[in-house]
C-alpha cells in the first residue's frame, strides 16, 4: 500500500473500537500518524498497542474545553491535523413520546455538537497547510427518516448539513468535506441496540438482531472495513472534486 499519507496528522474521534479504528487503520497503513480519541483511555490504549502509528488521546467531544485542550495537545505532538475523521457518536432509539429534553440534549451534543466542535479544531492546520480531508461519519438516518429514533435522525441530518455548509463555504481550496452515510454496521452499537430492541419488543436477540440486518438492502450487516475502504477512497489522491457528498453503505439504493 502506497504511503500517500506520509507525513501526514490524522485525527479520528471515537477511534478506539468499530468504524473509527478501522478508518484509523487504513489511516496508519498509508502512512499517517492518527491520534485517536474517545472517553475511554483503556479501550484507546488497547486499540492503540502494537501500531506505532496510533496515538490514543482521551477526549469528550461533547465538551468543548476537552475538544479544545485535545486537539491542542495532538497537534503540538504530531503537526497540524489535515485529516479529520468526527467519527464519535451514539446511537439509540427513542419515541417523541419518551423523550425528555435531556435525552435530546446529549444526543445532540455527542453526534452533532461533536463534530462541529471537531472540524472546527481540526480546520485552522489545513487552511494553514493548504490541503485538508473532513469525513463526517453520519449514517442512513441522516437521509431518511428512521423510526422510533428521531432524535437521532435529526442529529445525523444536522451533521449532514453542517457538512455541506462547510463545502460551500471553502469551495476550491482544496479542503474536502463529505460524509459516509452507513446502515447497520457489525459494532459494539449494533450489539447494543439488539439488547434495546429485544427488551422494547418483547422478542429475543436473535429476532431483535434480524430486524436490523433485514434493514439492510442486501440482507446482511455491513462490515467496519467497508465503511474504512469507503473513507479511503475519499481521502485518496484523486479525491479532490468529491465534496460536499453523501455516500451510502447500505448494500442497495435507500
Amino acid at each position: 500500500m502506497a504511503n500517500d499519507l506520509q507525513g501526514r496528522h490524522a485525527l479520528v474521534t471515537g477511534g478506539g473500537t468499530g468504524i473509527g479504528l478501522a478508518i484509523a487503520q487504513m489511516l496508519v497503513a498509508h502512512g499517517a500518524q492518527v491520534t485517536i480519541t474517545g472517553r475511554r483511555g483503556d479501550v484507546l490504549a488497547q486499540a492503540a498497542e502494537g501500531t506505532p502509528g496510533l496515538h490514543p488521546l482521551v477526549m469528550d467531544v461533547a465538551d468543548e474545553a476537552s475538544v479544545v485542550q485535545g486537539c491542542a495537545q495532538a497537534i503540538a505532538a504530531r503537526g497540524p491535523i489535515t485529516v479529520c475523521v468526527a467519527n464519535a457518536g451514539i446511537a439509540e432509539g427513542k419515541s417523541m413520546a419518551k423523550m425528555d429534553m435531556a435525552f435530546w440534549r446529549q444526543m445532540m451534543a455527542i453526534n452533532l455538537d461533536g463534530a462541529y466542535l471537531t472540524a472546527r479544531e481540526c480546520l485552522g492546520g489545513m487552511l494553514a497547510e493548504g490541503w485538508g480531508r473532513t469525513i463526517f461519519v453520519a449514517s442512513i438516518a441522516g437521509l431518511k427518516g428512521l423510526k422510533g429514533a428521531p432524535a437521532y435522525t435529526a442529529s445525523k441530518h444536522g451533521m449532514i448539513g453542517l457538512m455541506r455548509g462547510l463545502s460551500e463555504e471553502y469551495m476550491g481550496m482544496n479542503l474536502t468535506f463529505n460524509a459516509l452515510c452507513p446502515g447497520y454496521v457489525d459494532t459494539d452499537i449494533v450489539t447494543r441496540n439488539t439488547e434495546s430492541i429485544a427488551a422494547r419488543a418483547g422478542i429475543d436477540a436473535d429476532k431483535a438482531r434480524q430486524m436490523m440486518v433485514l434493514t439492510n438492502r442486501h440482507k446482511r450487516l455491513i462490515t467496519a472495513d467497508e465503511v474504512a475502504a469507503a473513507a479511503e477512497w475519499l481521502i485518496g489522491p484523486h479525491s479532490g472534486s468529491i465534496n460536499g457528498q453523501t455516500l451510502e453503505i447500505a448494500g442497495g439504493q435507500m
